[in-house]
């Protein structure tokens, strides 16, 4: 195997837009490759709010591997043990929902960064060198490097402490849930909201301070998508997998009934 490299990383380390996509219904391996084939750089491998059992999401991670594709996975709240054992199957990044204060982000890193950033456990025979032996200074440099920790700031409380959450070592992402934070808004679904916007402007400028990457999901419109890019977002979750099925398919029945 080549040298290991995370393509989403890689597109912000150029100042790229980097671009994923969730799986929600998506079983078999083939989706690596076809999401990479389809451009995406990432996959968010949702096993929050998902029945994707840990084998399948580790099968997929493995075969992203080999496709030029980073396989990433959300977890459900405080499930460190499932990420830990995702990370070693393959996984290329976990992403931690919920996280409100600098603290629980730090736990984060605790459980998910090797040591000295964190106290991970090494394990043998990872797929991300192609199971081969290696040398185990080796393996926690590249894969503490490597591996993306993303984090999930979904409630107002969250952002306010943005800033305390982008100074914690070992965090690479700082990601806006919009819709559960629209919820806890009391604006559900409101994702243009000005209120909303100021959210974003106060995650992007503490990303900016503390030379972390600012990353957004839950936003379906493209043009509010269009414009918090134009503010500094960089990490994007495009959609998912559901979701672009439904709409081609709806699209297509819609185009072919015309034809009667």
């Amino acid at each position: 195997m080549s040298e290991l490299k995370n393509a989403a990383r890689e597109r912000l380390l150029n100042g790229e837009l980097s671009v994923g996509v969730g799986l929600r219904q998506a079983r078999t391996v083939d989706i690596a490759k076809i999401m990479a084939t389809s451009g995406m750089d990432w996959l968010f491998i949702d096993l929050e709010h998902n029945s994707m059992p840990l084998d399948i999401a580790v099968q997929i991670s493995v075969a992203a591997l080999y496709s030029g594709i980073a396989p990433l996975v959300r977890i459900p709240i405080g499930a460190y043990g499932l990420a830990t054992r995702a990370l070693d199957g393959g996984a290329l990044g976990i992403v931690v929902p919920h996280v409100d204060s600098a603290a629980e982000a730090m736990e984060a890193v605790s459980r998910l960064k090797y040591p000295p950033v964190g106290h991970r456990s090494i394990g043998p025979g990872l797929p991300h060198f192609g199971y081969a032996a290696m040398d185990a200074k080796a393996v926690t440099e590249t894969l503490n490097r490597e591996t993306l920790l993303t984090v999930m700031l979904e409630t107002p409380a969250a952002i306010e402490a943005a800033d305390e959450i982008a100074q914690v070592d070992g965090v690479d992402v700082v990601m806006i849930g919009t819709s559960d934070l629209s919820a806890e808004m009391g604006i559900n679904g409101q994702t243009g909201d000005e209120s909303i916007a100021a959210a974003y402007e106060t995650v992007i400028a503490a990303c900016k301070n503390r030379e972390k990457w600012p990353g957004m999901g839950g936003v379906p419109q493209a043009d509010v998508i269009e414009r918090y890019v134009g503010m500094g977002m960089r990490f994007i979750l495009t959609g998912n997998d559901l979701a672009f099925m439904m709409s081609a398919t709806k699209s297509r029945a819609d185009q072919l009934r015309e034809f009667l």
